[in-house]
């Protein structure tokens, strides 16, 4: 199945490079710290490093120069895309898909990509690689828009990745994988069968190797103790967090990260590794990770039980259960399903008994270090109703809480603080609009779920019928300087990008369940003269 693909090279840019790489990246050689991890060598990257080594204490040595002629930057092509006024705005999504996608053959030797063994959609933008989390939500786009070939790819893609390296990296670059993503690989397989593309059962190997990855060092843990991803609390409790194998800087983010440690009193490491850890959760970065909501380097993400995490793992629990009990296969393991289902049983009790607020009327993270519930609403609430493991009293409070508090303008937002990091206010993410409208759903709120669905897409269309794109998120409320204009998305540690993966398949998905929408007949804005 994944023959003929060269094993990568596993050494990150840093490990490869070494102070050529500091050299680099403190030189702010590229405005965006991506860029140079993203390169590919001309040559032998040791006879680079060696050269380099020669070459810098020379009088007039240029090191952009240097870095120029031994590295290929790797462009990112431009929106070369020219939106068709005539198209309504799903027949562009339908378009956009070739223009994602990338193929095994592109990949260059001794860069940081990882190889693959079929093709692949990518988010857009700054993004040219394959990501976890976002990619379960881009597939929702191409099942909706009869692309069960990429589905296909995909599938095998991912599950040569958890075959080669364990777990599903974060995205397909060496220097992610030191860490993975939300868990939903098991949402996937469930995608894959419900589309025809292969039957759920053929990956339970993988899912169970997924969730030893995530269990790792669980077996042995006292309370009161952690180890990687698992947290043993005191009363016994098993939860997971968010984790990286590393403490130094993120490479793609290498002088932000050196900047926001020297922003603070902690360790460095201790703040590389939270901030990894944010990187982990996909919520990079967000006032739910911090201990002082406007202060990056108080990140504190390891010490945090989030709920979303552990309803994924939740549902991965369930549908190894499922799976194992269905499977008659000579490889079937006896008992199998009763473990797993007992595994989910009591992770359930476990965040009913430290996630839900009753007086609240949500599910909030847990601060394990802090022995006391987080006390900040995010639209993680969603998540334990997504994976159908909240009580029906639960999903009734929440979708009530929901309405309340997080509905805006444009869709669900994503928390109710205004810190600048980009998973907060004033943004919203289709991903998160996702798991609300199905969340909601499952718990019998079509009416609720129905009014997330119609504010998004309006938004979503407000902005392609002016600007002719779509965009990795979205301001949730028109600014008072501009009423009745749609905005992308601000703050962050990089420029809003366009492309999107995730937002395409998401409205994609939601045009399929809501023919009648409006948003479904926007057409582009005509091309300018």
């Amino acid at each position: 199945m994944h023959h003929d693909i060269q094993p990568a090279d596993m050494l990150s840019p840093a490990d490869r490079y070494r102070e050529l790489f500091v050299d680099i990246q403190t030189a702010r050689i590229f405005s965006d710290s991506k860029s140079f991890v993203d390169c590919a060598p001309r040559g032998d990257p040791e006879q680079i490093l060696a050269a380099y080594r020669a070459e810098k204490s020379v009088a007039g040595f240029d090191l952009a120069a240097f870095v120029h002629a031994h590295f290929d930057l790797q462009i990112v092509p431009p929106s070369h895309y020219i939106s068709d006024p005539d198209k309504s705005l799903p027949d562009h999504i339908d378009d956009l898909w070739p223009v994602l996608t990338r193929h095994p053959h592109q990949h260059p030797p001794f860069s940081s990509l990882l190889p693959l063994p079929n093709p692949y959609v990518v988010p857009g933008g700054r993004f040219g690689e394959l990501y976890y989390w976002d990619s379960y939500f881009t597939m929702l786009g191409l099942a909706a828009s009869g692309r069960q070939d990429l589905l296909h790819a995909m599938a095998d893609n991912f599950a040569y990745l958890i075959d080669t390296y364990g777990r599903i990296p974060n995205g397909t670059r060496t220097y992610y994988l030191s860490r993975s993503q939300p868990p939903l690989f098991a949402l996937m397989v469930e995608l894959f069968e419900s589309e025809g593309v292969r039957d759920a059962l053929h990956y339970l190997p993988q899912l169970r190797k997924e969730y030893d990855f995530w269990m790792d060092g669980a077996a042995s843990l006292a309370p009161g103790q952690a180890h990687r991803r698992v947290v043993r609390l005191p009363d016994g409790a098993l939860l997971n967090r968010y984790w990286d194998e590393r403490e130094t800087p993120r490479e793609e983010s290498f002088i932000e990260d050196l900047e926001t440690a020297r922003a603070g009193e902690r360790p460095a490491p201790q703040v590389y590794r939270d901030l990894r850890a944010a990187a982990e959760s996909g919520w990079d970065f967000s006032s739910r990770w911090l201990a002082t909501e406007n202060a990056l380097h108080s990140i504190r993400t390891t010490a945090i039980l989030p709920v979303d995490l552990n309803s994924f793992l939740y549902k991965l629990e369930t549908t190894i259960a499922d799976l194992s009990a269905a499977d008659r296969g000579e490889n079937r393991v006896s008992g199998l399903a009763e473990t797993f289902r007992q595994k989910a049983a009591t992770r359930k009790t476990a965040m009913s008994r430290h996630m839900w607020n009753e007086q609240s009327g949500a599910f909030f993270d847990f601060d394990w270090a802090l022995a006391a519930m987080r006390r900040n609403l995010t639209v993680a609430t969603v998540a334990p109703l997504f994976v159908q493991l909240a009580s029906p009293a639960q999903a009734e409070r929440v979708a009530a809480t929901l309405g309340a508090r997080l509905l805006k303008e444009g869709g669900v937002a994503t928390t109710e603080t205004e810190s600048g990091q980009q998973w907060d206010e004033p943004n919203g993410w289709a991903s998160m609009q996702w798991l609300a409208i199905r969340g909601l759903e499952h718990y019998g709120k079509h009416e609720l779920a129905a009014e997330i669905a119609h504010r998004w897409l309006t938004l979503v269309a407000n902005l392609y019928t002016r600007e002719s794109k779509l965009v990795e998120k979205y301001a949730l409320y028109k600014s008072p300087e501009a009423p009745g204009v749609a905005l992308g998305g601000r703050g962050g540690e990089y420029p809003l990008q366009d492309g999107f993966g995730w937002t395409n398949g998401v409205t994609r998905k939601l045009l399929q369940l809501y023919p009648q929408h409006a948003a479904a007949g926007s057409r582009a804005a005509t091309k300018k003269a």
